[in-house]
């Protein structure tokens, strides 16, 4: 047979990528991008409320015919490849992120009546406005559902579905009464290609349900309509019109229908596979299997293993969610991860050259002649809370040891600095929690833009770390997903081990502890450890007075004072 080809829909913070790949071998034949136009870089923002996150729908509509019609166009006219031997896309999408529908299933704000309603928009994944309702979910389940807390690694985040939708409840009640149900994108985008997004009809992928919506079929499911009626009287309706089972990825949602393919530029009848979360499809992009610890670095991080059993684990706590089939079918889906990664650079490049479109590279170039310790500064990279491991929305970043000389390139360097510092800690976490790491692949923008970061990275984390092959491992995964949807008899795979036998090719870069660095950021590392424990655990009792005059002593050793 010759070759077919899937298309892999990665729906990212800023923008929406599209990668067509030949299944056969994982050769990326073209990739193409459309940048959300609303908001500021696709995210609609309150300048009265710094929590708030929120998307316009409208640009996910718009953006699949620019970037499919984009890889189609190229395909045909550069590749001489015709449509006709695509067999199947597969999405993946940010999550928790939801969005209130109608009774037909559209998002609520396609109403004329609600344009401007900043509510009826999709809640985007880093939007932490329901800290509140999120403290309210942990406490009753604590009470009334601890099984619930397995799930969950002992806590609820403002970043997840129940609270996103108990916020609504709150403080948009007009938003939340006209609200038929609430759905994850990554279900949406599939409902909407298979051409039936009325409500009982959408299928709800495992991934999101389980890291974000408290489903586990140890207890039936979805959480239960006592425990629901606690939160809010009105959630028990909104999960009525949730279908009971899950499914998981590689499974067909459905197919092409006739009026997307037409707009599309596709044969309709094509495999459409069922939606997941974006990090964990990069998970699969990237070659994840047992014993390898990916991470995807971009506007946030995302640490993921896979385990075969749950009875390896020693501990539950500090996770994002412990759920079965979550990442491949037949193995436990771990994931931890931080609130704010790229984000953070982003932001002080911005404060310091906004608009300027090469900073990051001026300033890297800057950064990399500084040397560990010399700049005597510290930060905690909270900027957008804490996610793993102490689960805590309402903390936030710091500077520390900051002086009347202290330069642009050294507070940018410590950001770095401690987004590794705070990553160390995850991946040290898994292996305390009885999960050994023989590899280590990294994905994500960050690995593959940023030499000096991912040289920290390795320094600070004292590992090997190997670069994942594709530069678009979450489109990607989809595309796996979407191969194993179509199925062998389509020129597919049946399962994904073969899929990513086939389509997954071996890290080509990797970067590797540099020694002389190693002592230097050992000591830097238990000093951030102090302040993350202290500021960032109830009741500790650590002694900071040492800490400013600790980072001065390594500034004058390193600088030869």
């Amino acid at each position: 047979m010759g070759s077919k080809y899937t298309i892999g829909l990665d729906f990212g913070t800023n923008s929406l990528r599209a990668l067509l790949v030949d299944v056969r071998d994982g050769t990326e034949i073209v990739t193409t991008t459309y940048n959300y136009p609303r908001g500021e870089s696709g995210v609609v923002l309150d300048r009265a409320n710094p929590l708030l996150a929120r998307q316009d729908p409208q640009d996910y509509i718009d953006g699949i015919e620019v970037v499919i019609h984009g890889v189609v166009e190229y395909a045909r006219k550069e590749m001489n490849i015709d449509s006709s031997l695509i067999i199947g896309i597969g999405i993946d999408v940010t999550a928790s992120t939801i969005i209130p529908l109608d009774e037909l299933g559209e998002p609520l704000s396609f109403q004329p009546r609600f344009q401007g309603n900043i509510d009826t928009l999709a809640w985007l994944w880093k939007d932490h406005t329901a800290n509140d309702e999120a403290e309210q979910i942990t406490s009753l389940v604590s009470a009334i559902r601890p099984a619930y807390l397995r799930r969950v690694g002992g806590s609820y985040s403002s970043e997840w579905f129940w609270s996103k939708v108990l916020h609504c409840a709150h403080h948009a009640p007009e938003v939340f009464e006209l609200a038929k149900t609430w759905v994850e994108a990554c279900d949406w985008i599939p409902a909407l290609l298979t051409g039936d997004t009325r409500p009982l009809s959408i299928n709800r992928n495992i991934c999101a349900a389980g890291h974000k919506g408290l489903y586990d079929e140890t207890w039936g499911g979805w959480p239960d309509t006592e425990f629901l009626s606690r939160l809010d009287p009105g959630l028990p309706r909104i999960i009525s019109t949730f279908q009971k089972r899950t499914r998981r990825i590689g499974e067909k949602a459905g197919v092409l229908c006739e009026e997307w393919a037409y707009r599309l530029g596709l044969k309709p009848g094509i495999a459409i596979s069922i939606g997941s979360v974006d990090a964990h499809t990069g998970a699969i992009g990237a070659g994840i299997g047992p014993g390898i610890l990916v991470k995807i670095l971009g506007t946030s991080g995302v640490d993921m293993m896979v385990a075969s059993d749950e009875m390896s684990l020693k501990s539950i706590s500090g996770f994002a969610g412990i759920i079965p089939d979550s990442i491949l079918p037949g193995c436990i889906g771990i994931e931890a991860g931080q609130s704010a990664l790229g984000d953070i650079y982003q932001w002080f490049t911005d404060l310091v050259a906004p608009g300027g479109t090469s900073i990051h590279t001026i300033i890297q170039s800057e950064s990399s002649l500084i040397q560990p310790g010399q700049s005597g500064l510290l930060s905690l990279d909270w900027h957008n809370g804490n996610r793993t491991i102490l689960m805590d929305q309402r903390l936030s970043g710091l500077i520390l040891g900051l002086n009347l000389k202290s330069t642009r390139a050294e507070i940018y360097r410590s950001l770095i600095e401690a987004t590794a510092y705070a990553n160390r800690i995850i991946t040290e976490h898994f292996e305390s929690a009885g999960l050994p790491i023989k590899r280590v692949i990294v994905g994500g923008g960050i690995a593959l833009r940023s030499p000096m970061i991912m040289q920290i990275f390795s320094d600070i984390l004292k590992r090997p770390l190997e670069i994942a092959f594709s530069s678009q491992t979450s489109a990607l995964g989809a595309s796996i997903a979407a191969a194993v949807a179509a199925g062998a008899s389509q020129g597919g795979y049946d399962d994904f081990s073969k899929a990513q036998a086939s389509m997954v090719h071996n890290p080509s870069t990797s970067y590797f502890p540099n020694l002389k660095n190693i002592g230097i950021y050992d000591e830097l590392f238990l000093i951030y450890k102090k302040l993350h424990d202290s500021f960032g655990r109830r009741g500790s009792s650590i002694n900071l007075f040492p800490v400013m005059k600790s980072l001065i002593s390594l500034r004058e050793r390193t600088r030869g004072g």
